[in-house]
């Protein structure tokens, strides 16, 4: 199908366009639209799994003009790792706008126009394959966002948002430099202007420059994923965020960052990637986040921060993993992304759930919850042991690969993933046995379990779940590719020297996407 990549990307915006003639006063109507859009956001997005070829790197790409003058293009394409992370970004979308559904009442049109059009800027950073074009959807996503804080979040709700929008400003500013940057140095070894990735990553940098880069776009993607020390807005902003923002932000929103990172940091500076001094301090703030991460989850009285913190934790597997350097690493860590979308998403949903009955989030208001909420108490169990990474959940997969990764490049590192996760199963079941076990509190006793719609928006995140965990070929043999071409980017000629079948020369194809180094490892 001819430019599938911009019907997709664009869908949320043509609703974004007709949702501001639907009058304010017609409340349900907004909400039939606006959800009937979100779906058809995903239902769009399925041709691209079907006509997916593993076998090939970008796909479906288009390229028209956009700004001839800059050298900037219209230009789109994924491979696999994008591919995923657009389709979890269309059902999350779906999912959180249903979830919407009864827990908003204020503001309507406004609420669901911010979350069409955050749609847009999330499904544009990862379809784009021009550094201008990544940009400004890079930007987008922060208005929207900084709204839905702000606007519908709790009592800190004004705190919470302008912290947001700060930090990541401040870390969008130095990533426009670094790009700014590497477009001046393109020009002058081509005499031509481009923000075209292909045309970038031919680009050669001195190493000095190449250093400073890394550096630049680190700041930019360390903010959003957030790696320690720059996640204090987190933990902030999940908290006074209202439902479906905190599930948006834990399963789509903090990908951009790790994306970044193998999309850009990685190809892009492949020389300051695997220098030492890099490595060292990137495996160490992952390594302090993780611990970190799990060590303030057990401190936590509310239910909401308490997944907040976890999730620094569970992100700082994905950072560990990228900087492995290695297939089993990078290939975890895309993995563990999506597993961390699922089940942190569903985490979210089910404080959500609580909340809207009883609002508070205070652990110590519940207990007993089995007794009167049983369905709910099984969905939060699947979740809870998705995200503690036990078998046959989809977490335990890309845990496991993780840690053969960082046990092939240190066997600290490889230790402190098993410290993180032990520590992960400790504030999970401890929160799990405060609020579903013992007895009932006073109070809970009216709480009604799951309705049908809240079963609907359940049931798709715990079938992924079981379908990473018990058969997860599929997930790799999708990323393969894109791993590979990572890889041989920072490190010419790993899988030759390790006996390893490289997924670039297999079934007789060879078309790397990112020009080739010098084989001088």
């Amino acid at each position: 199908m001819d430019h599938i990549l911009s019907i997709v990307v664009l869908t949320p915006f043509v609703g974004f366009l007709i949702l501001l003639f639907i009058p304010s006063e017609k409340a349900k109507l907004i909400k039939l639209f606006s959800n009937g859009v979100t779906l058809a956001g995903f239902l769009v997005s399925l041709p691209l799994v079907f006509q997916f070829d593993p076998g090939k790197d970008f796909q479906f790409v288009e390229d028209l003009p956009w700004i001839p003058s800059l050298g900037a293009r219209w230009s789109l394409g994924i491979d696999g790792y994008a591919l995923l992370l657009v389709m979890l970004t269309t059902l999350t979308g779906f999912l959180a706008t249903l979830c919407s559904w009864s827990a908003i009442e204020a503001r309507l049109k406004e609420y669901y126009a911010c979350f069409l059009l955050l749609q847009v800027g999330m499904l544009g950073v990862f379809a784009s394959r021009d550094m201008l074009l990544f940009f400004v959807f890079w930007e987008l996503v922060l208005v929207p966002m900084y709204f839905i804080i702000a606007i519908w979040g709790g009592a800190r709700r004004t705190y919470a948002a302008i912290k947001f929008i700060l930090y990541t400003l401040v870390g969008s500013i130095l990533m426009l430099l670094g790009i700014l940057t590497v477009y001046y140095f393109h020009h002058e070894q081509f005499q031509q202007w481009s923000f075209g990735m292909a045309a970038v990553l031919s680009t050669t940098l001195p190493a000095g420059a190449e250093w400073w880069v890394f550096w630049a776009f680190f700041l930019g993607f360390a903010v959003k994923v957030p790696m320690w020390p720059f996640h204090t807005w987190l933990p902030d902003a999940h908290t006074e965020a209202p439902t479906a923002g905190s599930v948006i932000l834990a399963a789509v929103l903090l990908k951009m960052g790790t994306y970044g990172f193998i999309r850009f940091s990685l190809p892009m500076l492949p020389e300051a990637a695997k220098n030492p001094t890099i490595t060292t301090w990137m495996g160490a703030l992952s390594i302090i986040a993780i611990i970190y991460g799990a060590l303030v989850s057990l401190m936590q009285k509310d239910w909401k921060k308490l997944v907040a913190y976890s999730s620094v934790s569970h992100l700082g597997f994905c950072t560990l993993g990228i900087f492995a350097l290695n297939p089993a690493g990078i290939a975890g860590s895309i993995l563990q992304q999506i597993n961390h979308g699922i089940s942190t998403g569903m985490l979210f949903l089910v404080v959500g759930v609580v909340y809207e009955r009883k609002h508070t989030r205070e652990i110590a208001a519940y207990g007993g919850l089995y007794k009167v909420m049983p369905l709910f108490t099984a969905v939060f169990l699947i979740a809870m042991l998705s995200s503690m990474g036990m078998p046959p959940l989809n977490g335990f997969i890309g845990e496991m690969t993780i840690i053969q990764g960082a046990y092939l490049m240190s066997f600290q590192w490889a230790l402190a993933c098993a410290i993180g996760i032990a520590l992960g199963a400790a504030y999970l079941l401890w929160l799990y046995q405060r609020t579903m076990l013992g007895d009932l509190k006073e109070g809970n006793s009216a709480l009604r379990d799951l309705n049908w719609r809240e079963i609907a928006y359940f049931a798709p995140l715990l079938a992924w779940a079981f379908w990473i965990g018990l058969y997860p070929r599929p997930f790799f043999r999708i990323i393969d590719r894109s791993v590979a071409q990572v890889v041989e980017r920072v490190r010419p000629g790993y899988y030759e020297q390790r006996g390893l079948a490289n997924p670039l020369r297999s079934q007789g194809i060879h078309q790397a996407s990112f020009p080739a180094q010098p084989a001088a490892d």
